[in-house]
């Protein structure tokens, strides 16, 4: 049987509501959230100085020993806690300025510790004062100049934020010290201690009263996006004061750096070294620990994510003969670069700095010879809108490349290319002249001599996947068999070598060569015209490694003493490998999916904040009274039946008439009008009267 609510009850059902949570908020919510200060229990003003809280205290002590009824024990310990903390500067200034109060479950304690022991018995001090002065042993403590200075720049920002007196301030110290030193090279780091107001009330969150407090209390922890230069952007961290916590979350959340991903013996080579693609290094970093990447390998991973992929290996003794048969690897931590099949793998031991990583980054980072893409032909001196290596005054410089599509064939001549160049590097080197034969050493002169200042680069070119600029430069009839897709059925895979001599015309180099708009949207463009000339010469003889050097050294020696001519065509782009990188090397502001999580968890806490504003209750309150009386009002008007206006009755009954005549008004006579005066009735011959 379905219980029937009183027609009232569903009328004022909101009212009461309303009144009902509001008087929940005054007597319950408010009660919990506003405890009685420590200067309430002395029973001094707020902010009372020192001297006034020992004055209050010796007050309550005489009276204690006075009186034949001492203090209970509870009552002591809040009595004593709150003198002890308040006469202690610091701790005091913590308190006014940012409600902290580490110490506060140090009461909870005492009462079961003392749980029914007399109040004069009890040990004093309640509270260690003797805490390390982090004032005198902070770490890379900042001023309010220096805090200017560090942040709004193109670096990501931690600062902790702490204070000289606190326990867990000092007990993180040690932590601190490891998290700015994984984050070296990546982000600044900086801590500002409580003292600091300005500064500190910048950081803290503000309550429904405008008060600074910190949620979590000290110490907390603020990051700085890059190019963060307001309040509106920098963000709090609310989790674990984890070392790698903290540190991951910097590196995931406020850098946006990629993780790098752990496989197993059995899934690296299917997983990771089958999937990356043949135009980038691998690099595998070994571990003993299978801790995450330091957070500079993973900027390495976002800053060259276009030359090279990145992998953990968790290093074992069990598995240690199949790493050192497969890289060469001894033991963990290691490094390993690995470039090209059949090359050997260059392999680094030992823990490295991020400088350190750096260095070797850049000094394997490409392939060899490297590969010429749309990423390196700038950096390589092979392109006509560039420069040389050798530096920008350089007038004639050259580049040999290896085309062909990815086969063994093309590995071989790469390979050749290798011994090449180590020949040539061994003419020029006084400690390897011994090596290579006198008439080899004449004949490479000039190739070497280039080589040794920096105007000879040896590259390969993807011809299948450069299938124009490939073709650009080898136009001929079999030049299908190295540049394009392979043909239906035709299984030729030829690589060619060729050779393009750069030449820069002083005069016109200095003159800025401008593309105008061929329409309105247009822009003038410089950027896409050559300053270079090409002359490119193709390679028709063997494999022979110093038929090659020979070859090489009479094109550099004419290129560098004849005058040849000089032609500026416009060379095809190169196609960028990675169409849709998934890592920019850009670094910005914080992202969008991060920001909005960081607004939503904003707007969650601040909701709880305001759970606890003392207008909440009143508010609710005087709601309830207006809706009661909205409902009042709308039910005493439906239920008083509407009175009839008798005059106006009439007078719309009068206009209706007045209607009535003007509409009949010059109407033609009609048999229906009002009869006749002398009008009679005829009886009809068909009647039944008699």
């Amino acid at each position: 049987m379905a219980v029937s609510i009183p027609p009232v009850l569903k009328r004022y059902s909101i009212p009461l509501f309303l009144f009902t949570l509001g008087l929940f908020f005054q007597i319950v919510v408010l009660p919990s959230s506003f405890s009685p200060t420590h200067y309430a229990v002395l029973g001094v003003k707020a902010h009372a100085s020192v001297q006034e809280v020992t004055e209050a205290y010796e007050k309550l002590s005489a009276k204690w020993f006075s009186d034949s009824t001492p203090p209970t024990t509870i009552e002591f310990i809040k009595i004593r806690y709150a003198y002890e903390m308040l006469t202690n500067p610091v701790w005091k200034r913590d308190y006014d300025l940012f409600g902290i109060d580490e110490q506060l479950h140090v009461i909870e304690k005492l009462k079961k510790q003392y749980d029914g022991v007399d109040s004069s018995k009890i040990e004093l001090p309640l509270l260690n004062a003797s805490i390390s002065d982090l004032a005198n042993h902070g770490f890379n403590v900042l001023s309010p100049e220096e805090f200017v200075s560090i942040t709004g720049k193109g670096k990501a920002v931690l600062i902790q934020v702490y204070s000289a007196g606190s326990p867990r301030c000092a007990q993180f110290l040690n932590s601190w010290k490891r998290i700015a030193n994984l984050l070296e090279g990546v982000a600044e780091t900086g801590m500002v201690e409580l003292g600091d107001v300005q500064v500190a009330a910048y950081l803290a969150e503000k309550k429904y009263t405008g008060q600074p407090f910190f949620r979590n209390g000290l110490p907390a922890l603020v990051a700085f996006p890059p190019n963060c230069r307001s309040g509106d952007c920098y963000v709090r961290y609310q989790g674990e004061p984890s070392v790698y916590e903290i540190v991951d979350w910097m590196a995931t959340n406020i850098l946006g750096l990629p993780r790098i991903y752990y496989y197993s013996k059995e899934a690296l080579a299917p997983n990771f070294m089958a999937k990356i693609g043949q135009h980038k290094v691998k690099v595998l970093c070994f571990s003993k620990t299978g801790e995450r990447a330091a957070p500079f390998l993973r900027q390495a991973a976002k800053d060259y994510g276009t030359y090279a992929s990145f992998a953990f290996v968790l290093w074992t003794e069990e598995d240690s003969s199949i790493w050192w048969n497969s890289f060469g690897v001894e033991s963990a931590p290691a490094i390993v670069f690995l470039k090209d099949p059949g090359l050997k793998p260059v392999v680094y031991h030992g823990s490295l700095n991020s400088s350190e990583f750096i260095t070797i980054m850049e000094e394997n980072k490409h392939k060899e010879p490297p590969q010429l893409r749309s990423v390196t032909s700038m950096e390589l001196g092979c392109d006509a809108r560039g420069y040389s290596r050798a530096g920008n005054d350089t007038k004639i410089w050259y580049c040999v490349i290896v085309a062909g599509r990815p086969s063994h064939e093309l590995s071989k001549m790469r390979d050749t290319m290798r011994r090449v160049r180590n020949v040539l590097l061994d003419a020029v080197d006084p400690d390897n002249a011994n090596k290579v034969n006198f008439s080899v050493q004449a004949s490479a002169a000039a190739a070497a001599a280039a080589l040794k200042e920096n105007r000879l680069t040896f590259t390969w070119l993807d011809g299948e996947l450069q299938k124009k600029y490939c073709m650009f430069y080898l136009f001929s009839d079999d030049a299908y068999e190295t540049c394009g897709p392979r043909r239906y059925g035709d299984f030729t895979d030829v690589p060619r070598l060729f050779i393009v001599r750069y030449k820069r015309n002083s005069t016109e180099a200095n003159i800025k060569v401008k593309k105008w708009p061929q329409s309105m949207w247009d822009a003038p463009s410089e950027e896409n015209a050559n300053v270079a000339s090409q002359l490119v010469a193709r390679y028709k003889g063997s494999q022979d490694i110093y038929e090659i050097v020979h070859w090489l050294s009479e094109i550099v020696e004419d290129g560098d003493t004849k005058e040849l001519p000089y032609s500026t065509q416009p060379t095809p782009h190169l196609i960028p490998e990675d169409a849709n990188p998934i890592w920019s090397s850009t670094q910005g502001m914080l992202s969008p999916r991060n920001a909005v999580k960081e607004k939503i968890r904003s707007i969650a806490f601040h909701i709880g904040d305001y759970m606890r504003d003392p207008r909440i209750g009143p508010g609710l309150l005087l709601g309830a009274c207006i809706s009661f009386g909205t409902v009042w009002l709308k039910s005493s008007q439906t239920t008083q039946p509407p009175k009839r206006d008798e005059g106006t009755s009439s007078r719309g009954a009068s206009r209706r008439r007045q209607n009535t005549r003007s509409s009949n008004h010059d109407r033609p006579p009609s048999i229906t009008d009002a009869e006749p005066k002398d009008a009679y009735q005829m009886l009809s011959t068909d009647s039944d009267s008699e």
